[in-house]
């Protein structure tokens, strides 16, 4: 493993070169590249980098005054692919990194070879009659404050875990890139307006329009039972849309299943990045 520096020092991330066959790993929000560390212990034959996000990790935050839209993380990838010289490469992606890939692979399919989609068939959702309403509560709810400092490590790795099914196990890993100990304690370094409401989701109509014009052949992963992240009949019709897709698999774990089970979903991503058709 090896620490990598991309786009002037703007974004950080890991890279394991186990083979030729290049993969761009995107994780979750408020994740970083250690998700993908459990899983890189099973992925021989590629060459895979793990970045992280800008404002997770230890990537750069956006420049001040500026927001953190869904958008925007697609061009992140385009030029950190550029960056490595990729032409034309492999996605792995969890959760928003997930979502960030459809919408990659939907707008170049021309850079996307095939994709691996852990809990992460699409960007969330919301009603056009909800415009407004989104609009509102960004506006509330879009304010600078305090970053919290906890006193001791394990406080911040708990605070970590409400509200989420990370295990002990998984939360820790994700401490050791995400943690910062500063006078007083430690806090989590990912930059607070992340945390903000965003002020735009797409329809469901468009996102089906984006999984529809996924031209890489697509392998689906999801937690078994469903983790909540979306109901069975919108995840079915989400799945219908795709016109190149493998069977997909369930695996149980909950929302991080690739960090509590790699070994048992491994051989199905290499196998899918080996022979898409």
């Amino acid at each position: 493993m090896e620490a990598v520096e991309l786009l002037g020092g703007r974004i950080s991330g890991l890279r394991w070169r186990r083979g030729d066959l290049p993969v761009l790993a995107l994780h979750g929000w408020l994740d970083n590249a250690h998700s993908f560390m459990p899983l890189s212990d099973h992925l021989d034959g590629l060459d895979l980098v793990a970045i992280d996000f800008p404002g997770h990790g230890r990537s750069a935050p956006r420049p001040e005054n500026v927001r953190y839209h869904f958008d925007d993380y697609s061009f992140d990838v385009l030029e950190v692919l550029d960056a490595l010289g990729w032409e034309r490469a492999n996605l792995l992606g969890h959760s928003l990194g997930g979502a960030v890939s459809t919408l990659v692979a939907a707008a170049a399919p021309e850079r996307v070879r095939a994709m691996v989609l852990i809990e992460g068939l699409g960007p969330l959702a919301a009603p056009a009659d909800r415009t407004a309403e989104g609009w509102r509560k960004a506006v509330a709810r879009s304010k600078p404050r305090r970053r919290r400092v906890h006193e001791h490590r394990d406080g911040a790795i708990a605070a970590r875990q409400q509200g989420s099914d990370l295990s002990d196990e998984s939360t820790r890993l994700l401490a050791e890139r995400g943690l910062i100990e500063v006078d007083g304690g430690w806090q989590w370094g990912h930059d607070l307006r992340l945390t903000w409401p965003t002020a735009h989701r797409y329809t469901e109509p468009q996102v089906v329009d984006l999984l529809a014009h996924i031209e890489a052949p697509v392998l689906n992963i999801h937690s078994e039972p469903h983790s909540g992240l979306m109901g069975s009949r919108l995840y079915q019709l989400r799945l219908a849309a795709l016109r190149h897709r493998r069977e997909s698999v369930s695996c149980p774990g909950g929302h991080h299943l690739h960090m509590v089970h790699p070994d048992r979903i491994a051989a199905n991503i290499l196998e899918h990045f080996h022979d898409p058709a």
